[in-house]
């Protein structure tokens, strides 16, 4: 701890800020002080125009005002660290607008971090790669913070949407939550249009519009096990359905999840997929570390073999 003034003043707000309501003597104790001490530091932030309410009493305390908004005053060396890596995968996750915000938060991380430890992160960008799956689409981050509310007020919203064929429509929405899955963003909820559960990719909702309609959110609905199991077994050209000499628990280990539906069967786990790019499945298939047998389609098998082939020749 500081033994300057200044220092234990600076100390004093980032404990206020650190919990939402101490002791004068906890204070007093952790600053090194006396009580009488701690009022006249708490005294000097109101004097600065910090909102510190007082809760007079042997058991008083203090506590900043709630929803107030503070700068960051000090971080830690693992602070920074965390802080940095996570404005470094929010520029990866396809947020069309958002890549300004992310650059003015950086540089106000940067300003209020000790030049040593400024040093440390700075390299961050150049050193480290995030396995983030490339956006295919960049999703506008106005319409995630519209969906992301309502999901939270579950509060029914008109979305104007794009389908697959870029066929409009306009769907009335209970959003359950959002996830990003794949390289898109999507919002999960009940679809009064088609009365079941549906996913939305958000680069193609055209506007988002709240409706004074409230609903109930299941308790127990899973957004990103929905989202998986409906992009595994969204209709495609081929249905592909295949026999994995191994047990269940190996098979996940292997296979990404949107690959497609497992399921135990008494020789092994049956795999049902859908694909619309059959030699790019072949490849997949090439990687398992266990053996299988296609079912269907017998294109397939064709597109396993040529690949197997293509590999053999390239090794002569």
């Amino acid at each position: 701890m500081s033994s300057k003034p200044t220092g234990r003043v600076l100390a004093l707000l980032e404990l206020l800020q650190s919990r939402a309501r101490l002791p004068g003597s906890e204070l007093a104790e952790r600053l090194g002080v006396d009580q009488r001490t701690v009022r006249r530091y708490i005294a000097q932030l109101v004097e600065l125009g910090l909102p510190i309410q007082t809760e007079r009493g042997r058991d008083g305390g203090y506590a900043l005002a709630a929803g107030h908004k503070l700068p960051p005053m000090m971080f830690s060396a693992e602070e920074a660290l965390a802080l940095t890596m996570g404005l470094r995968a929010a520029r990866e996750l396809g947020l069309h607008g958002i890549l300004p915000a992310i650059s003015s938060s950086q540089a106000k991380l940067e300003r209020v971090m000790p030049t040593a430890l400024r040093k440390r992160v700075a390299g961050i960008d150049a050193v480290v790669a995030l396995d983030l799956k490339t956006p295919k689409q960049r999703a506008a981050s106005p319409e995630l913070l519209a969906l992301s509310a309502a999901a939270r007020a579950q509060q029914r919203v008109r979305l104007q949407y794009l389908d697959l064929h870029q066929a409009a429509s306009t769907r009335e929405v209970d959003v359950y939550g959002l996830a990003y899955r794949g390289g898109a963003w999507y919002a999960v909820g009940y679809c009064q249009l088609r009365q079941d559960v549906r996913s939305f990719r958000l680069d193609r909702v055209q506007a988002v519009e709240a409706l004074p309609v409230s609903f109930g959110r299941p308790a127990d609905f899973d957004v990103l096990g929905y989202l998986t199991h409906a992009i595994a077994t969204l209709p495609r050209n081929h249905a592909v359905e295949a026999l994995l000499h191994t047990d269940l628990a190996a098979a996940r280990r292997a296979l990404y999840a949107e690959m497609g539906v497992l399921e135990p069967c008494r020789n092994g786990v049956r795999l049902h997929a859908q694909a619309d790019d059959l030699a790019s499945m072949a490849r997949d298939f090439a990687q398992l570390p266990f053996g299988f047998t296609i079912i269907k389609p017998m294109a397939l098998r064709r597109a396993i073999a040529a690949h197997a082939q293509a590999l053999l020749t390239r090794m002569q």
